[in-house]
């Protein structure tokens, strides 16, 4: 992880990980989370090593709109 990142760390012990409702079902897929008071993390499902991204709710929705769905959040 690069130093800003160290500064902005979020611990993402428990959060409700969803895969993408657009999984294409060969391993190339994405996972996203709700973050309580943050926003929005995603990750790579091939490494789930290395550190999620987070967006805010607003850059998450502006993303979702663009490509049309639903992030894989509406789901319950």
């Amino acid at each position: 992880m690069n130093e800003l990142a160290d500064r902005h760390a979020v611990d993402l012990t428990g959060v409700a990980w969803r895969t993408s409702s657009y999984t294409a079902g060969n391993g190339n897929c994405v996972e996203v989370a709700p973050l309580p008071t943050t926003g929005i993390a995603f990750r790579d499902t091939k490494d789930r090593t290395l550190p999620a991204a987070r967006v805010s709710r607003a850059a998450w929705a502006a993303f979702v709109t663009a490509v049309g769905g639903d992030g894989g959040l509406a789901r319950g």
